[in-house]
């Protein structure tokens, strides 16, 4: 149990390393000008990859450390109270036990949750995050905001990202120096715009987005048959 007055989050990874980066940035977020060296972790479980692949179990770290004195403990905006509580309420109406915080930067909110049912709150391939990120921000634009509301866990939307990126690079390469375009597997819409963005710029293809939800996917293909 966590002494009073400190910060726990819990995290996973493919690693415990990369557990306990995800862990950092997460705390990085809920403390302000956090010592890393004063963080302890508990290492839960190291993670297995299966046979052959088959049956991977991520690493689970738990991290805490303590707040510190003077920290701000509320004076929330509206913007950031409205994020969070409804992160909160869709966490409690699929059953997954989390604590979410919230902070206000230039590009909106991002909401950030951990707990022992982060992997629960995240859902298979992000599905279940992506799903709440979606409603957050249909919510926000219906009550006439302009901000973005991003839902994060455990660090997964940089991993996520540095994923789809290392993907999109090798299938625009693939596509070019094939000459062919290719489909990638279907993604959630805010998976398709990371690959998007990743290959805009590219001189040699151009990406689009075929097929429907929930089973669009992106295709690559050389800009000599984009036409």
């Amino acid at each position: 149990m966590s002494e009073p007055g400190a910060v726990t989050v819990e995290a996973t990874g493919e690693t415990v390393g990369e557990a306990k980066w995800a862990a950092l940035r997460e705390l990085e977020q809920l403390v302000p000008g956090l010592d890393r060296e004063r963080v302890q972790f508990q290492v839960v479980s190291e993670g297995e990859r299966g046979l052959l692949g088959v049956g991977f179990t991520p690493a689970h770290v738990i991290a805490s450390t303590d707040a510190p004195s003077g920290a701000p403990t509320g004076d929330e905006s509206d913007l950031v109270r409205s994020a969070r509580e409804l992160v909160e309420r869709v966490a409690a109406g699929i059953g997954a036990d989390v604590t979410a915080s919230a902070r206000e930067h230039d590009a909106g909110v991002t909401v950030t949750c951990a707990g022992p049912d982060v992997a629960l709150f995240i859902g298979k391939h992000g599905q279940t995050i992506d799903a709440i990120q979606y409603l957050a921000n249909a919510i926000a634009r219906s009550a006439g905001a302009d901000h973005e509301v991003i839902v994060d866990a455990a660090g997964y939307r940089a991993r996520r990202t540095a994923t789809l990126e290392n993907l999109a690079r090798r299938t625009a390469q693939r596509a070019s120096a094939t000459g062919r375009r290719v489909a990638l597997e279907p993604m959630t819409p805010v998976e398709r715009k990371i690959v998007h963005e990743a290959l805009k710029e590219d001189p040699e293809v151009e990406t689009a987005s075929e097929g429907s939800e929930p089973n669009r996917f992106v295709v690559v293909l050389p800009r000599s048959l984009a036409g």
